[in-house]
């Protein structure tokens, strides 16, 4: 059986595999790229749809209880433009 996790803007079940990890440590956001990294984490798909999505809806906001920097957006906006 694969683990399956929720993207936090669309709200699809998808495989772990298929999206990205984003992990709170302490009071800092990482993108998690090995998926292995301990903290509280959160699940995107891996599109600038969602990632646009997760911004306006303030998706991440709400999975870490804390205020998200444009700066992580702009940076997954930016490794999804490359794909």
């Amino acid at each position: 059986m694969i683990n399956q996790r929720m993207c936090v803007a669309c709200r699809n079940m998808k495989d772990r595999k298929e999206l990205l990890r984003l992990v709170r440590v302490n009071d800092e956001i990482i993108i998690d790229d090995s998926g292995k990294i301990d903290g509280r984490g959160a699940y995107i798909c891996r599109s600038n749809e969602c990632v646009k999505k997760a911004m306006k809806l303030k998706s991440f906001n709400r999975a870490f209880k804390c205020n998200i920097s444009k700066e992580i957006y702009d940076e997954l906006e930016e490794r999804f433009d490359k794909q």
